[in-house]
């Protein structure tokens, strides 16, 4: 699972690193484009498909950003209840919305995969970039796929050993680890669900 999980990384890295060096280019090549210095330059470079391809590598960019977050336990949720009830009880919960996420990103990666086939057989194109819709649209079941895998990653990891993916939001990468008990931003705010082994206290 590590080479899927750098791929998955390393594949956002570059959807987003790649989004947003168009974007400066695109801007400024509109704002040179006015200086009369540049204009001969700059005028015969034709920009108007930035736009279009920004928001395709952003959906895409999204669509596995989303997977990552259940990976990594950056969605939020709203589990106050769930986390009162006793361990037995909230791990049949924890489960039963695991394995309803999964439920859930499977039939959207196989309705995008129905659409994507069907569209893949004629001839639409994007406005400006002319390229085939279908490669675009792809990002829906591909997406929906790897989350609905990580779904059920989450749930078997949880059923083995009764834990959770947590996201620290206060860690920076790069930098030394400190202390647990420095963290002043840490809050037991029920806004996950806890691991079996909380007992109400701070995780």
């Amino acid at each position: 699972m590590k080479f899927l999980d750098h791929l998955e990384e390393w594949l956002i890295a570059t959807l987003m690193a790649a989004a947003t060096l168009i974007t400066f280019v695109a801007v400024v090549h509109r704002y040179g484009s006015g200086v009369s210095l540049l204009q001969p330059l700059l005028g015969g470079i034709h920009m108007s498909w930035a736009q279009e391809l920004t928001i395709y590598l952003f959906v895409w960019m999204a669509k596995f950003g989303a997977a990552y977050g259940v990976r990594t336990g950056i969605h939020v949720g709203v589990d106050v209840l769930v986390n009162k009830l006793s361990d037995q009880n909230r791990a049949k919960f924890i489960v039963i919305g695991l394995l309803a996420g999964a439920l859930f990103t499977g039939i959207v990666g196989t309705l995008g995969a129905a659409f994507v086939w069907e569209i893949a057989h004629t001839d639409q194109t994007s406005v400006d970039l002319e390229i085939p819709m279908w490669l675009v649209y792809l990002a829906v079941p591909c997406g929906s796929y790897l989350m609905c895998f990580r779904f059920l990653q989450v749930t078997w990891n949880f059923i083995r050993s009764g834990e959770l993916p947590k996201h620290d939001h206060t860690h920076v990468e790069g930098m030394d680890d400190v202390a647990e008990d420095s963290n002043w931003y840490a809050l037991d705010d029920n806004l996950h669900p806890h691991d079996i082994s909380h007992k109400g206290g701070k995780q």
